[in-house]
C-alpha cells in the first residue's frame, strides 16, 4: 500500500485523477475496455470533477459499477447514489455501459443482476473512500471479511447515518435508510488496482485506525493494507493523526 499526502484537497484530487485516468487508459490499451467501480459521497466531489475533466479517456469503452446504494430510496432522491453518478460522472463523460443499482427495486433481484454482471470479468480499477466510522463502501463495523458474495445487504449503523445527515444528504437521521446494498469486502479486494480518496479532518481518526491499527472487522478499511496495489490519497487534515513513522514507512508523501 502507498500513502500520498497533499497540502490540500484540490491537489489530492488532481493527483488521484491522474492515476485513475492512467489506469483506465492502460486497461483500454490492453483489453480494449476498462471496468471500473466508482465511489460516491461528499469526499469524492473534487476527485470526480478532476477525473471527468481529464482529456484522452475513451469513456465509451468504460464499463461502470458502483459500490453501494440505499434500499427503498428512489433514483430521483437527492441522496441516491444513482443520481449522484449520473450528475458527477455519467452525464459528464457519456459512459453508456452502466450497472446502476435501483434502490427502490427488489434488492434481491438488484443483487442478482449486478453480481452476475460484475463476475463476468476482472475489475481494472476501483475508486473508494473511507467513512468516518472506518467503513469501506457501506460495510460498517464490524464488517464481514469472509463472504464471497459480490454484493450483500447491510445494516447501516448510527455513525454512518449521522455522517449522511452532516453531509447534507438528509434532513434528519430518521430520514436515512437503515439498510443498503453494498459491494462486499472481498469483491472490493478483487480489483486489480484500488485508489482510495480520503480528504478532510473529519476522516482523520478513521484513517489512523485503519492504517495504524490492526487489520480487523471493527476497522473495515484496514483490509486495504492486504491488497497488493492500493494507493491512499490524503490531505494534511485527513493525515493529521498519522505518525511520522507511518508516513515514512509507506513512503510516498507529496507536497
Amino acid at each position: 500500500m502507498i500513502i500520498r499526502v497533499f497540502d490540500d484537497g484540490n491537489s489530492l484530487a488532481g493527483a488521484a485523477a491522474s492515476q485513475a485516468a492512467a489506469a483506465i487508459r492502460s486497461a483500454i490499451a490492453l483489453r480494449e475496455r476498462a471496468r471500473i467501480v466508482a465511489a460516491t459521497g461528499a469526499s469524492q466531489f473534487a476527485f470526480l470533477e478532476a477525473l471527468t475533466a481529464t482529456p484522452g479517456i475513451d469513456w465509451k469503452r468504460v464499463e461502470l459499477f458502483h459500490l453501494d446504494e440505499y434500499i427503498d430510496l428512489p433514483m430521483n432522491h437527492p441522496a441516491s447514489f444513482c443520481k449522484y453518478l449520473r450528475e458527477h460522472l455519467i452525464g459528464k463523460t457519456g459512459i453508456t455501459n452502466c450497472h446502476l443499482m435501483k434502490g427502490d427495486a427488489n434488492p434481491a433481484e438488484v443483487i442478482r443482476l449486478t453480481s452476475e454482471a460484475i463476475l463476468q470479468s476482472r475489475i481494472d480499477v476501483s475508486f473508494v473512500g473511507i467513512g468516518e466510522n472506518g467503513h469501506l463502501a457501506f460495510n460498517d463495523p464490524p464488517a464481514d471479511f469472509q463472504t464471497e458474495d459480490p454484493y450483500i445487504i447491510v445494516s447501516l449503523d448510527e455513525a454512518c447515518r449521522r455522517q449522511q445527515v452532516a453531509e447534507g444528504w438528509f434532513e434528519t437521521i430518521s430520514n436515512v435508510p437503515d439498510r443498503a446494498i453494498s459491494m462486499s469486502i472481498r469483491q472490493i479486494l478483487k480489483a486489480q488496482e484500488i485508489i482510495c480518496v480520503v480528504p478532510d479532518s473529519r476522516k482523520a481518526a478513521a484513517v489512523q485506525a485503519c492504517i495504524e491499527g490492526d487489520i480487523r472487522p471493527l476497522a473495515p478499511a484496514s483490509i486495504l493494507r492486504s491488497h497488493p496495489n492500493t494507493t491512499i490519497y490524503l490531505d494534511r487534515s485527513s493525515a493529521g493523526l498519522l505518525s511520522a513513522n507511518t508516513l515514512s514507512a509507506f513512503a510516498a508523501s507529496s507536497r
